[in-house]
């Protein structure tokens, strides 16, 4: 994106020379640098707005309020809790939501010296259990309940975190796995601050560690791009399994600003976002490009304090429209080059404000370098396809696997070293990046990237499954959904349901699959492999959904307001078996989905309903049913 004056980016920058000669055609190669930019601190930032103005709010938190003095000192109690049992460099997964509870955590390990790993508030047994199986672990924090069975019977320390509040924790403790229970062995590298979990192709997920250094770049291009400050509110709003929630809450830290700690029901229905921004006063936010979506798509609320808003995750599809009053940043950037690498700054007052057309990512941030490159490693001429590659003071550690390190982290004789992301951009002649798709299976669901093969290893652990491949299909709108082809182990037959509650377990809410499709065999292409565009041809051309007898269509005898639900459901998961009897999520639907649907619903009915309605009623006809009883005014003294 284009970045704002105060952090120009000149795309006549000089280039090594081993870069600028890559072609010799005589046109400037794909290479660009953001401004020149020194690491800082992150915590001593956090330190120095707490003694500078400790009755500043530090979270605002429902009607409780945190200032920096409690933050800090709810911190310090937290550390001295966990006393000698977490050290320097250990890693500590972290397994709460959005919340006071959270902050203090973060700020207590940093304290600690200790290695942040958020997993997310339900990250999956399994799942955790693999986690805690491959890395060194010394312990996870979080409710008892949500945690793997090793934990919930090992050693538990109390741990003084908040209770109450927005998305609080039942209860707080350090779990550390029971006697018995061997701990992994790969520890983070010396100088992380936090770990984060990306997709695996092994089916286990791997982690990248991150240096304080490389976080507080991007913190400070973030002040200084959106002058977040003291009296400021910024949102604590991403999924905490999704990095960058890290730069939302270490931004609010550093800046003297107040975080405030998103509601669950926000991220699946655009009106309660909205709502939200407007009620507690937000002036900066963070959010997946998929949340923002349906916002583009109805009138810009004028009634916010909002002005900036940094969107990311997944390709955006149209720029904001000339009635949006705040500043829309179109951020790109893997896990492994730390949040954010290239921004794309767009204001309603832009001659382009409302182009249907896919705004670029952008131009690099402070600290970074681009180089867009061919198969063999060389700078391709801008305005050329290939392959981006990252570097500069952003770049991870690297993953706590050092075979995946050197796999993915190269050194380049001029450039340095540079991380292969893996996906297929184009260098504009100003240096900015179009996003044009990934180079190999990987996909982004929901905002988050998914491997595929980590999705089939999932059902491969199922004793009834012999193999299990992914296809990913696209709607007409480009939204990516995925599909399971489950081949049976000899003798067994799996129903798809049981099949898609055990692969729960182990994955994220987004790379469950929208549908398992049972085969018997799958087909070739000429090379003897797997062909997975044919399996999605079939998966397209034939019902997801095997267990609905064929032919029957319940539209028929549907009521409007049912065959509407219907119809907008079927469309909106590319499920045309879906009944009015099956439940939402159990359907395949996910937060994204959600928010589609209600907005399909009110333009329709004039019906506003909230997201929980959608999800705790029983089935596709109860919340059709709802609708009818809204519409229809009650008899006189009913």
């Amino acid at each position: 994106m284009t970045q704002s004056p105060t952090l120009p980016v000149a795309p006549a920058t000089p280039v090594d020379t081993g870069l600028a000669t890559a072609h010799d055609t005589g046109t400037a190669p794909s290479v660009a640098h953001g401004p020149a930019a020194e690491p800082t601190g992150v915590l001593a930032r956090f330190e120095e707005q707490a003694r500078r103005d400790p009755q500043a709010p530090a979270v605002i938190d429902g009607t409780r309020t945190w200032t920096y003095q409690d933050l800090d000192a709810a911190a310090v109690r937290v550390a001295a809790a966990l006393g000698d049992r977490v050290r320097p460099g250990d890693l500590v997964g972290v397994c709460l939501d959005r919340s006071t509870a959270l902050v203090v955590t973060a700020v207590a390990l940093a304290r600690i010296g200790a290695v942040y790993l958020p997993l997310g508030p339900r990250p999956g047994e399994r799942r955790t259990q693999a986690v805690t199986e491959d890395l060194d672990v010394a312990c996870l924090i979080g409710d008892p309940a949500v945690l793997p069975e090793a934990h919930r019977s090992g050693e538990h320390t109390p741990l003084p975190l908040p209770t109450d509040g927005v998305n609080a924790p039942a209860t707080a403790v350090a779990a550390f796995a029971g006697s018995g229970s061997g701990r992994g062995t790969r520890r983070a590298p010396e100088g992380a601050l936090y770990a984060v979990l990306t997709s695996g192709s092994t089916g286990r997920p791997k982690a990248v560690a991150v240096a304080e250094a490389s976080l507080s770049v991007a913190l400070d291009w973030y002040r200084a791009e959106t002058g977040l400050a003291p009296g400021d509110r910024q949102s604590l709003l991403i999924g905490v399994a999704f990095d960058p929630h890290l730069l939302e809450l270490w931004s609010g830290l550093t800046s003297g600003a107040a975080l405030v700690p998103a509601p669950d029901d926000t991220r699946w229905d655009s009106h309660v976002l909205t709502d939200w921004w407007r009620d507690t006063g937000l002036t900066h936010a963070v959010a997946a490009t998929p949340t923002i979506e349906p916002l583009l798509d109805r009138p810009w609320p004028q009634d916010l304090k909002l002005r900036h808003l940094v969107v990311g995750g997944d390709r955006m599809r149209r720029r904001p429209g000339a009635d949006v009053t705040a500043t829309v940043h179109n951020a790109y950037g893997p896990a492994e080059a730390t949040v954010v690498t290239t921004t794309h700054a767009m204001r309603g007052t832009d001659p382009e404000a409302g182009d249907p057309t896919p705004p670029p990512i952008g131009t690099a941030l402070p600290g970074v370098t681009l180089v867009v490159t061919d198969d063999e490693g060389r700078p391709v001429d801008r305005g050329q396809d290939g392959e981006l590659r990252v570097g500069g003071h952003c770049l991870a550690l690297g993953y706590l696997d050092p075979e995946l390190t050197a796999e993915r982290f190269v050194e380049h004789p001029a450039a340095g070293r540079l991380y292969r992301t893996g996906d297929r951009v184009r260098m504009n002649a100003d240096g900015s990046l179009d996003f044009l798709g990934r180079l190999d299976d990987q996909v982004k669901i929901s905002g988050v990237r998914i491997e595929p093969a980590e999705v089939e290893a999932a059902f491969e652990q199922d004793h009834r499954v012999r193999s299990a491949v992914v296809t990913v299909l696209r709607d007409g709108s480009g939204h990516s959904r995925l599909v399971a082809h489950v081949r049976p182990a000899d003798g067994a037959e799996p129903a798809t349901a049981d099949l898609l509650a055990e692969v729960r377990a182990w994955l994220p809410e987004q790379a469950v699959p929208a549908a398992v499709r049972i085969v018997d065999g799958y087909p070739l292409d000429a090379n003897g492999k797997v062909d997975r565009a044919a399996l999605a041809a079939q998966a397209q051309a034939t019902d997801p959904m095997p267990s609905r007898t064929p032919g029957t269509d319940e539209l028929t005898d549907a009521t409007a307001t049912e065959r509407l639900v219907l119809t907008s459901v079927r469309d909106l998961l590319g499920r045309p078996a879906t009944g009015l009897g099956d439940h939402f999520t159990d359907a395949g639907g996910t937060s994204v989905v959600a928010a589609r649907l209600l907005a399909i619903v009110e333009r329709e009915t004039g019906v506003r309903p909230r997201a929980h309605e959608l999800l705790l009623s029983t089935d596709l006809r109860a919340f059709a049913a709802l609708l009818d009883q809204r519409r229809t005014p009650r008899p006189e003294g009913a």
